[in-house]
């Protein structure tokens, strides 16, 4: 009896052997094949999962809709330019400012500069135009450059005009030279307050609105500013 224990089992375990190796197939005994292809063949829609890390100890939070993500476009700040005009004097400066009072507040101011006074190498007052025309043909002779002084200086000729006293001194010293002799240095314009006008920031939208400024400009425009 146990040699034929020992046969039946060796019996059962070949033909375990067998069928697990698919020796049996042809005759329909074979274990189901679990080969890699059919698994994945049994896959819903692979394409769509992701593998995404997850912080311990925070809740997955789920990814903003494509809507939020993208930010809204700032818009492009205007270009700005700084312009001013002048100098002004004191009455035009007050007929600026009345015209600029309805514009945005600083978005134009009147900076102070001083109108420098003027000297004159000056040659007259002349008796009438017919002594004023001798000395000018005199002058031309000497070769020596000059024009009709003007204003409250007439009958009289200029020699030059001068931001200071002392330039005009020494373009009086320079003009004895050349024979000038009855030439003399006079005040033509004191020193007075003026005023420019400064524009730091004009964009396309304020432009139209300092077009008010224009009739109180004097007939000066607008330049860069220096």
């Amino acid at each position: 009896m146990l040699r034929l224990a020992v046969i039946v089992l060796l019996l059962a375990n070949a033909g375990y052997y067998s069928w697990t190796q698919g020796l049996l197939k042809d005759w329909g005994y074979a274990p189901e094949e679990q080969a890699e292809p059919q698994r994945l063949q049994q896959q819903i829609r692979p394409e769509t999962l992701q593998i995404l890390r997850v912080n311990p100890g925070k809740p997955a939070s789920s990814p903003a809709p494509a809507e939020t993500a993208a930010s809204t476009p700032t818009p492009a700040a205007e270009a700005a330019e700084c312009l001013q005009a002048g100098v002004f004097e004191e009455r035009q400066a007050e007929a600026l400012r009345a015209a600029a009072a309805g514009l945005p507040q600083g978005s134009w101011l009147l900076e102070p500069t001083p109108v420098p006074g003027r000297w004159m190498v000056y040659m007259g007052r002349f008796e009438d135009l017919e002594t004023l025309d001798k000395k000018r043909a005199e002058l031309r002779a000497r070769k020596v450059d000059h024009d009709r002084a003007g204003g409250t200086l007439e009958y009289g000729l200029s020699l030059g005009r001068f931001n200071s006293k002392d330039a005009a001194e020494r373009e009086l010293a320079s003009l004895g030279s050349k024979g000038v002799r009855t030439a003399r240095v006079v005040q033509e314009r004191p020193e007075a307050p003026g005023f420019t006008l400064r524009l730091p920031a004009v964009t396309d939208t304020l432009r139209p609105q300092f077009d008010a400024l224009r009739p109180a400009m004097a007939g000066k425009t607008l330049r860069t500013c220096g």
